[in-house]
């Protein structure tokens, strides 16, 4: 990605962040910490496009989605965008989890994420940190971070993978990650805030000959306030 498209990002996710854009429709909320919490730990906005759609006519988009389409084939679909900022002097990790754990348990999913920090990053600010080869394997058990269903993020309790590879990014650098890949990362102990866009492409999904039981069990126990406002939006 070019430098000069990353610079005209910045203050479009910027401003959509500091209005706290989606939050009455249950798009915008904490992904590390519970909702009654006024300072949010690391927020998190799903379906950035929506609130500004000319990040759609930003040059990443097209980039990223040729690139999706090397990876899923020509019938790839652009499921959504979304961004997840950490503080500066930041204490929250985004802990050991993977993609596929938040989707649908009917299906399993051919899926990539294509993220891009708005600023280099590194270890010390919150790049990623993934377990190689974790796609080919099946999708472990999650929990609500901290066991706490007031949250939205999810983990892998007790997670302590031997070996990591760490991925840190210059401006107009990303990381694509399959649905399935182990990924990390720390809090962000640098002096700016750190700025994360994904963009999430799927491509074929095949109906599981079971459902996935975790998804189940986390859909029936984990009651979101987001979920709570969409739906009052809704009536």
């Amino acid at each position: 990605m070019s430098p000069e498209a990353i610079r005209d990002l910045r203050p479009v996710y910027d401003r959509l962040f500091l209005a706290r854009a989606g939050f009455t429709e249950g798009d915008f909320f904490d992904l590390v910490g519970p909702e009654t919490d006024d300072a949010f730990g690391a927020p998190q906005l799903l379906r950035l496009s929506a609130y500004a759609p000319e990040l759609l006519h930003n040059p990443v988009f097209p980039a990223a989605w040729a690139i999706a389409r090397q990876i899923l084939g020509p019938h790839a679909k652009f499921d959504l965008d979304h961004g997840i900022l950490k503080p500066a002097h930041g204490a929250a990790p985004v802990p050991w989890h993977q993609d596929e754990a938040f989707w649908d348990g009917r299906y399993e999913y051919d899926g990539i994420s294509i993220w891009i920090p708005l600023q280099e990053v590194d270890e010390d600010s919150g790049c990623l940190h993934f377990v190689p080869a974790s796609h080919r394997r099946r999708v472990l058990r999650h929990r609500p971070i901290g066991d706490d269903h007031r949250v939205h993020g999810l983990e892998v309790p007790g997670l302590a993978p031997p070996f990591t590879e760490v991925c840190p990014l210059p401006v107009g650098g990303a990381t694509i990650h399959h649905a399935r890949t182990l990924h990390y990362s720390a809090p962000n102990a640098s002096e700016i805030d750190r700025r994360a866009y994904v963009l999430v492409f799927s491509g074929k999904r095949r109906r599981r000959l079971f459902s996935r039981r975790q998804h189940l069990d986390m859909a029936s126990a984990s009651p979101r306030a987001s979920r709570a406002r969409r739906w009052e939006g809704l009536r």
